[in-house]
C-alpha cells in the first residue's frame, strides 16, 4: 500500500502500489501541460471523500510501499487521463483490459 502525500502540511491518502502508479503517470502528465484539474477519492467505508485541487506548483509525492514498479495498462492510463479532464475531475476508475485504448496514445 502506497502514499500520495500532497501539500505543505503533508496529507497524505493511502493507495494500493499498482493504481498510485497509474495514477502517478496520469497526474503528472497533467501537471506537465499546466492543466490543474480536481482530484476526489473515496477514503473508504465509512471514511467519506477526498477532493484536491491538483495544480503544479503544489507539492506532490508519491511514496511506493513494494520496491518493483507495475507492468503499466496504458488504457487504464487513457483512461485516468480522460477522467481528469471531465468536469468532475479524476477519478480511480475501474482497470480496462489492456489494449482497449482511446484514440491517443501516451509518448
Amino acid at each position: 500500500m502506497g502514499k500520495l502525500i500532497y501539500g505543505s502540511m503533508a496529507t497524505s491518502v493511502d493507495i494500493d502500489d499498482r493504481v498510485l502508479s497509474h495514477l502517478r503517470i496520469a497526474v503528472m502528465t497533467k501537471l506537465r501541460r499546466a492543466e490543474s484539474f480536481m482530484f476526489d477519492i473515496d477514503m473508504g467505508e465509512g471514511l467519506g471523500r477526498r477532493s484536491f485541487w491538483m495544480h503544479p506548483s503544489v507539492q506532490l509525492q508519491f511514496h511506493f510501499h513494494g520496491s518493483r514498479p507495475p507492468r503499466i495498462n496504458r488504457a487504464w492510463v487513457e483512461a485516468l487521463l480522460q477522467a481528469a479532464g471531465s468536469p468532475s475531475g479524476l477519478t480511480i476508475v475501474p482497470e480496462p483490459a489492456e489494449g482497449k485504448t482511446g484514440e491517443a496514445e501516451l509518448p
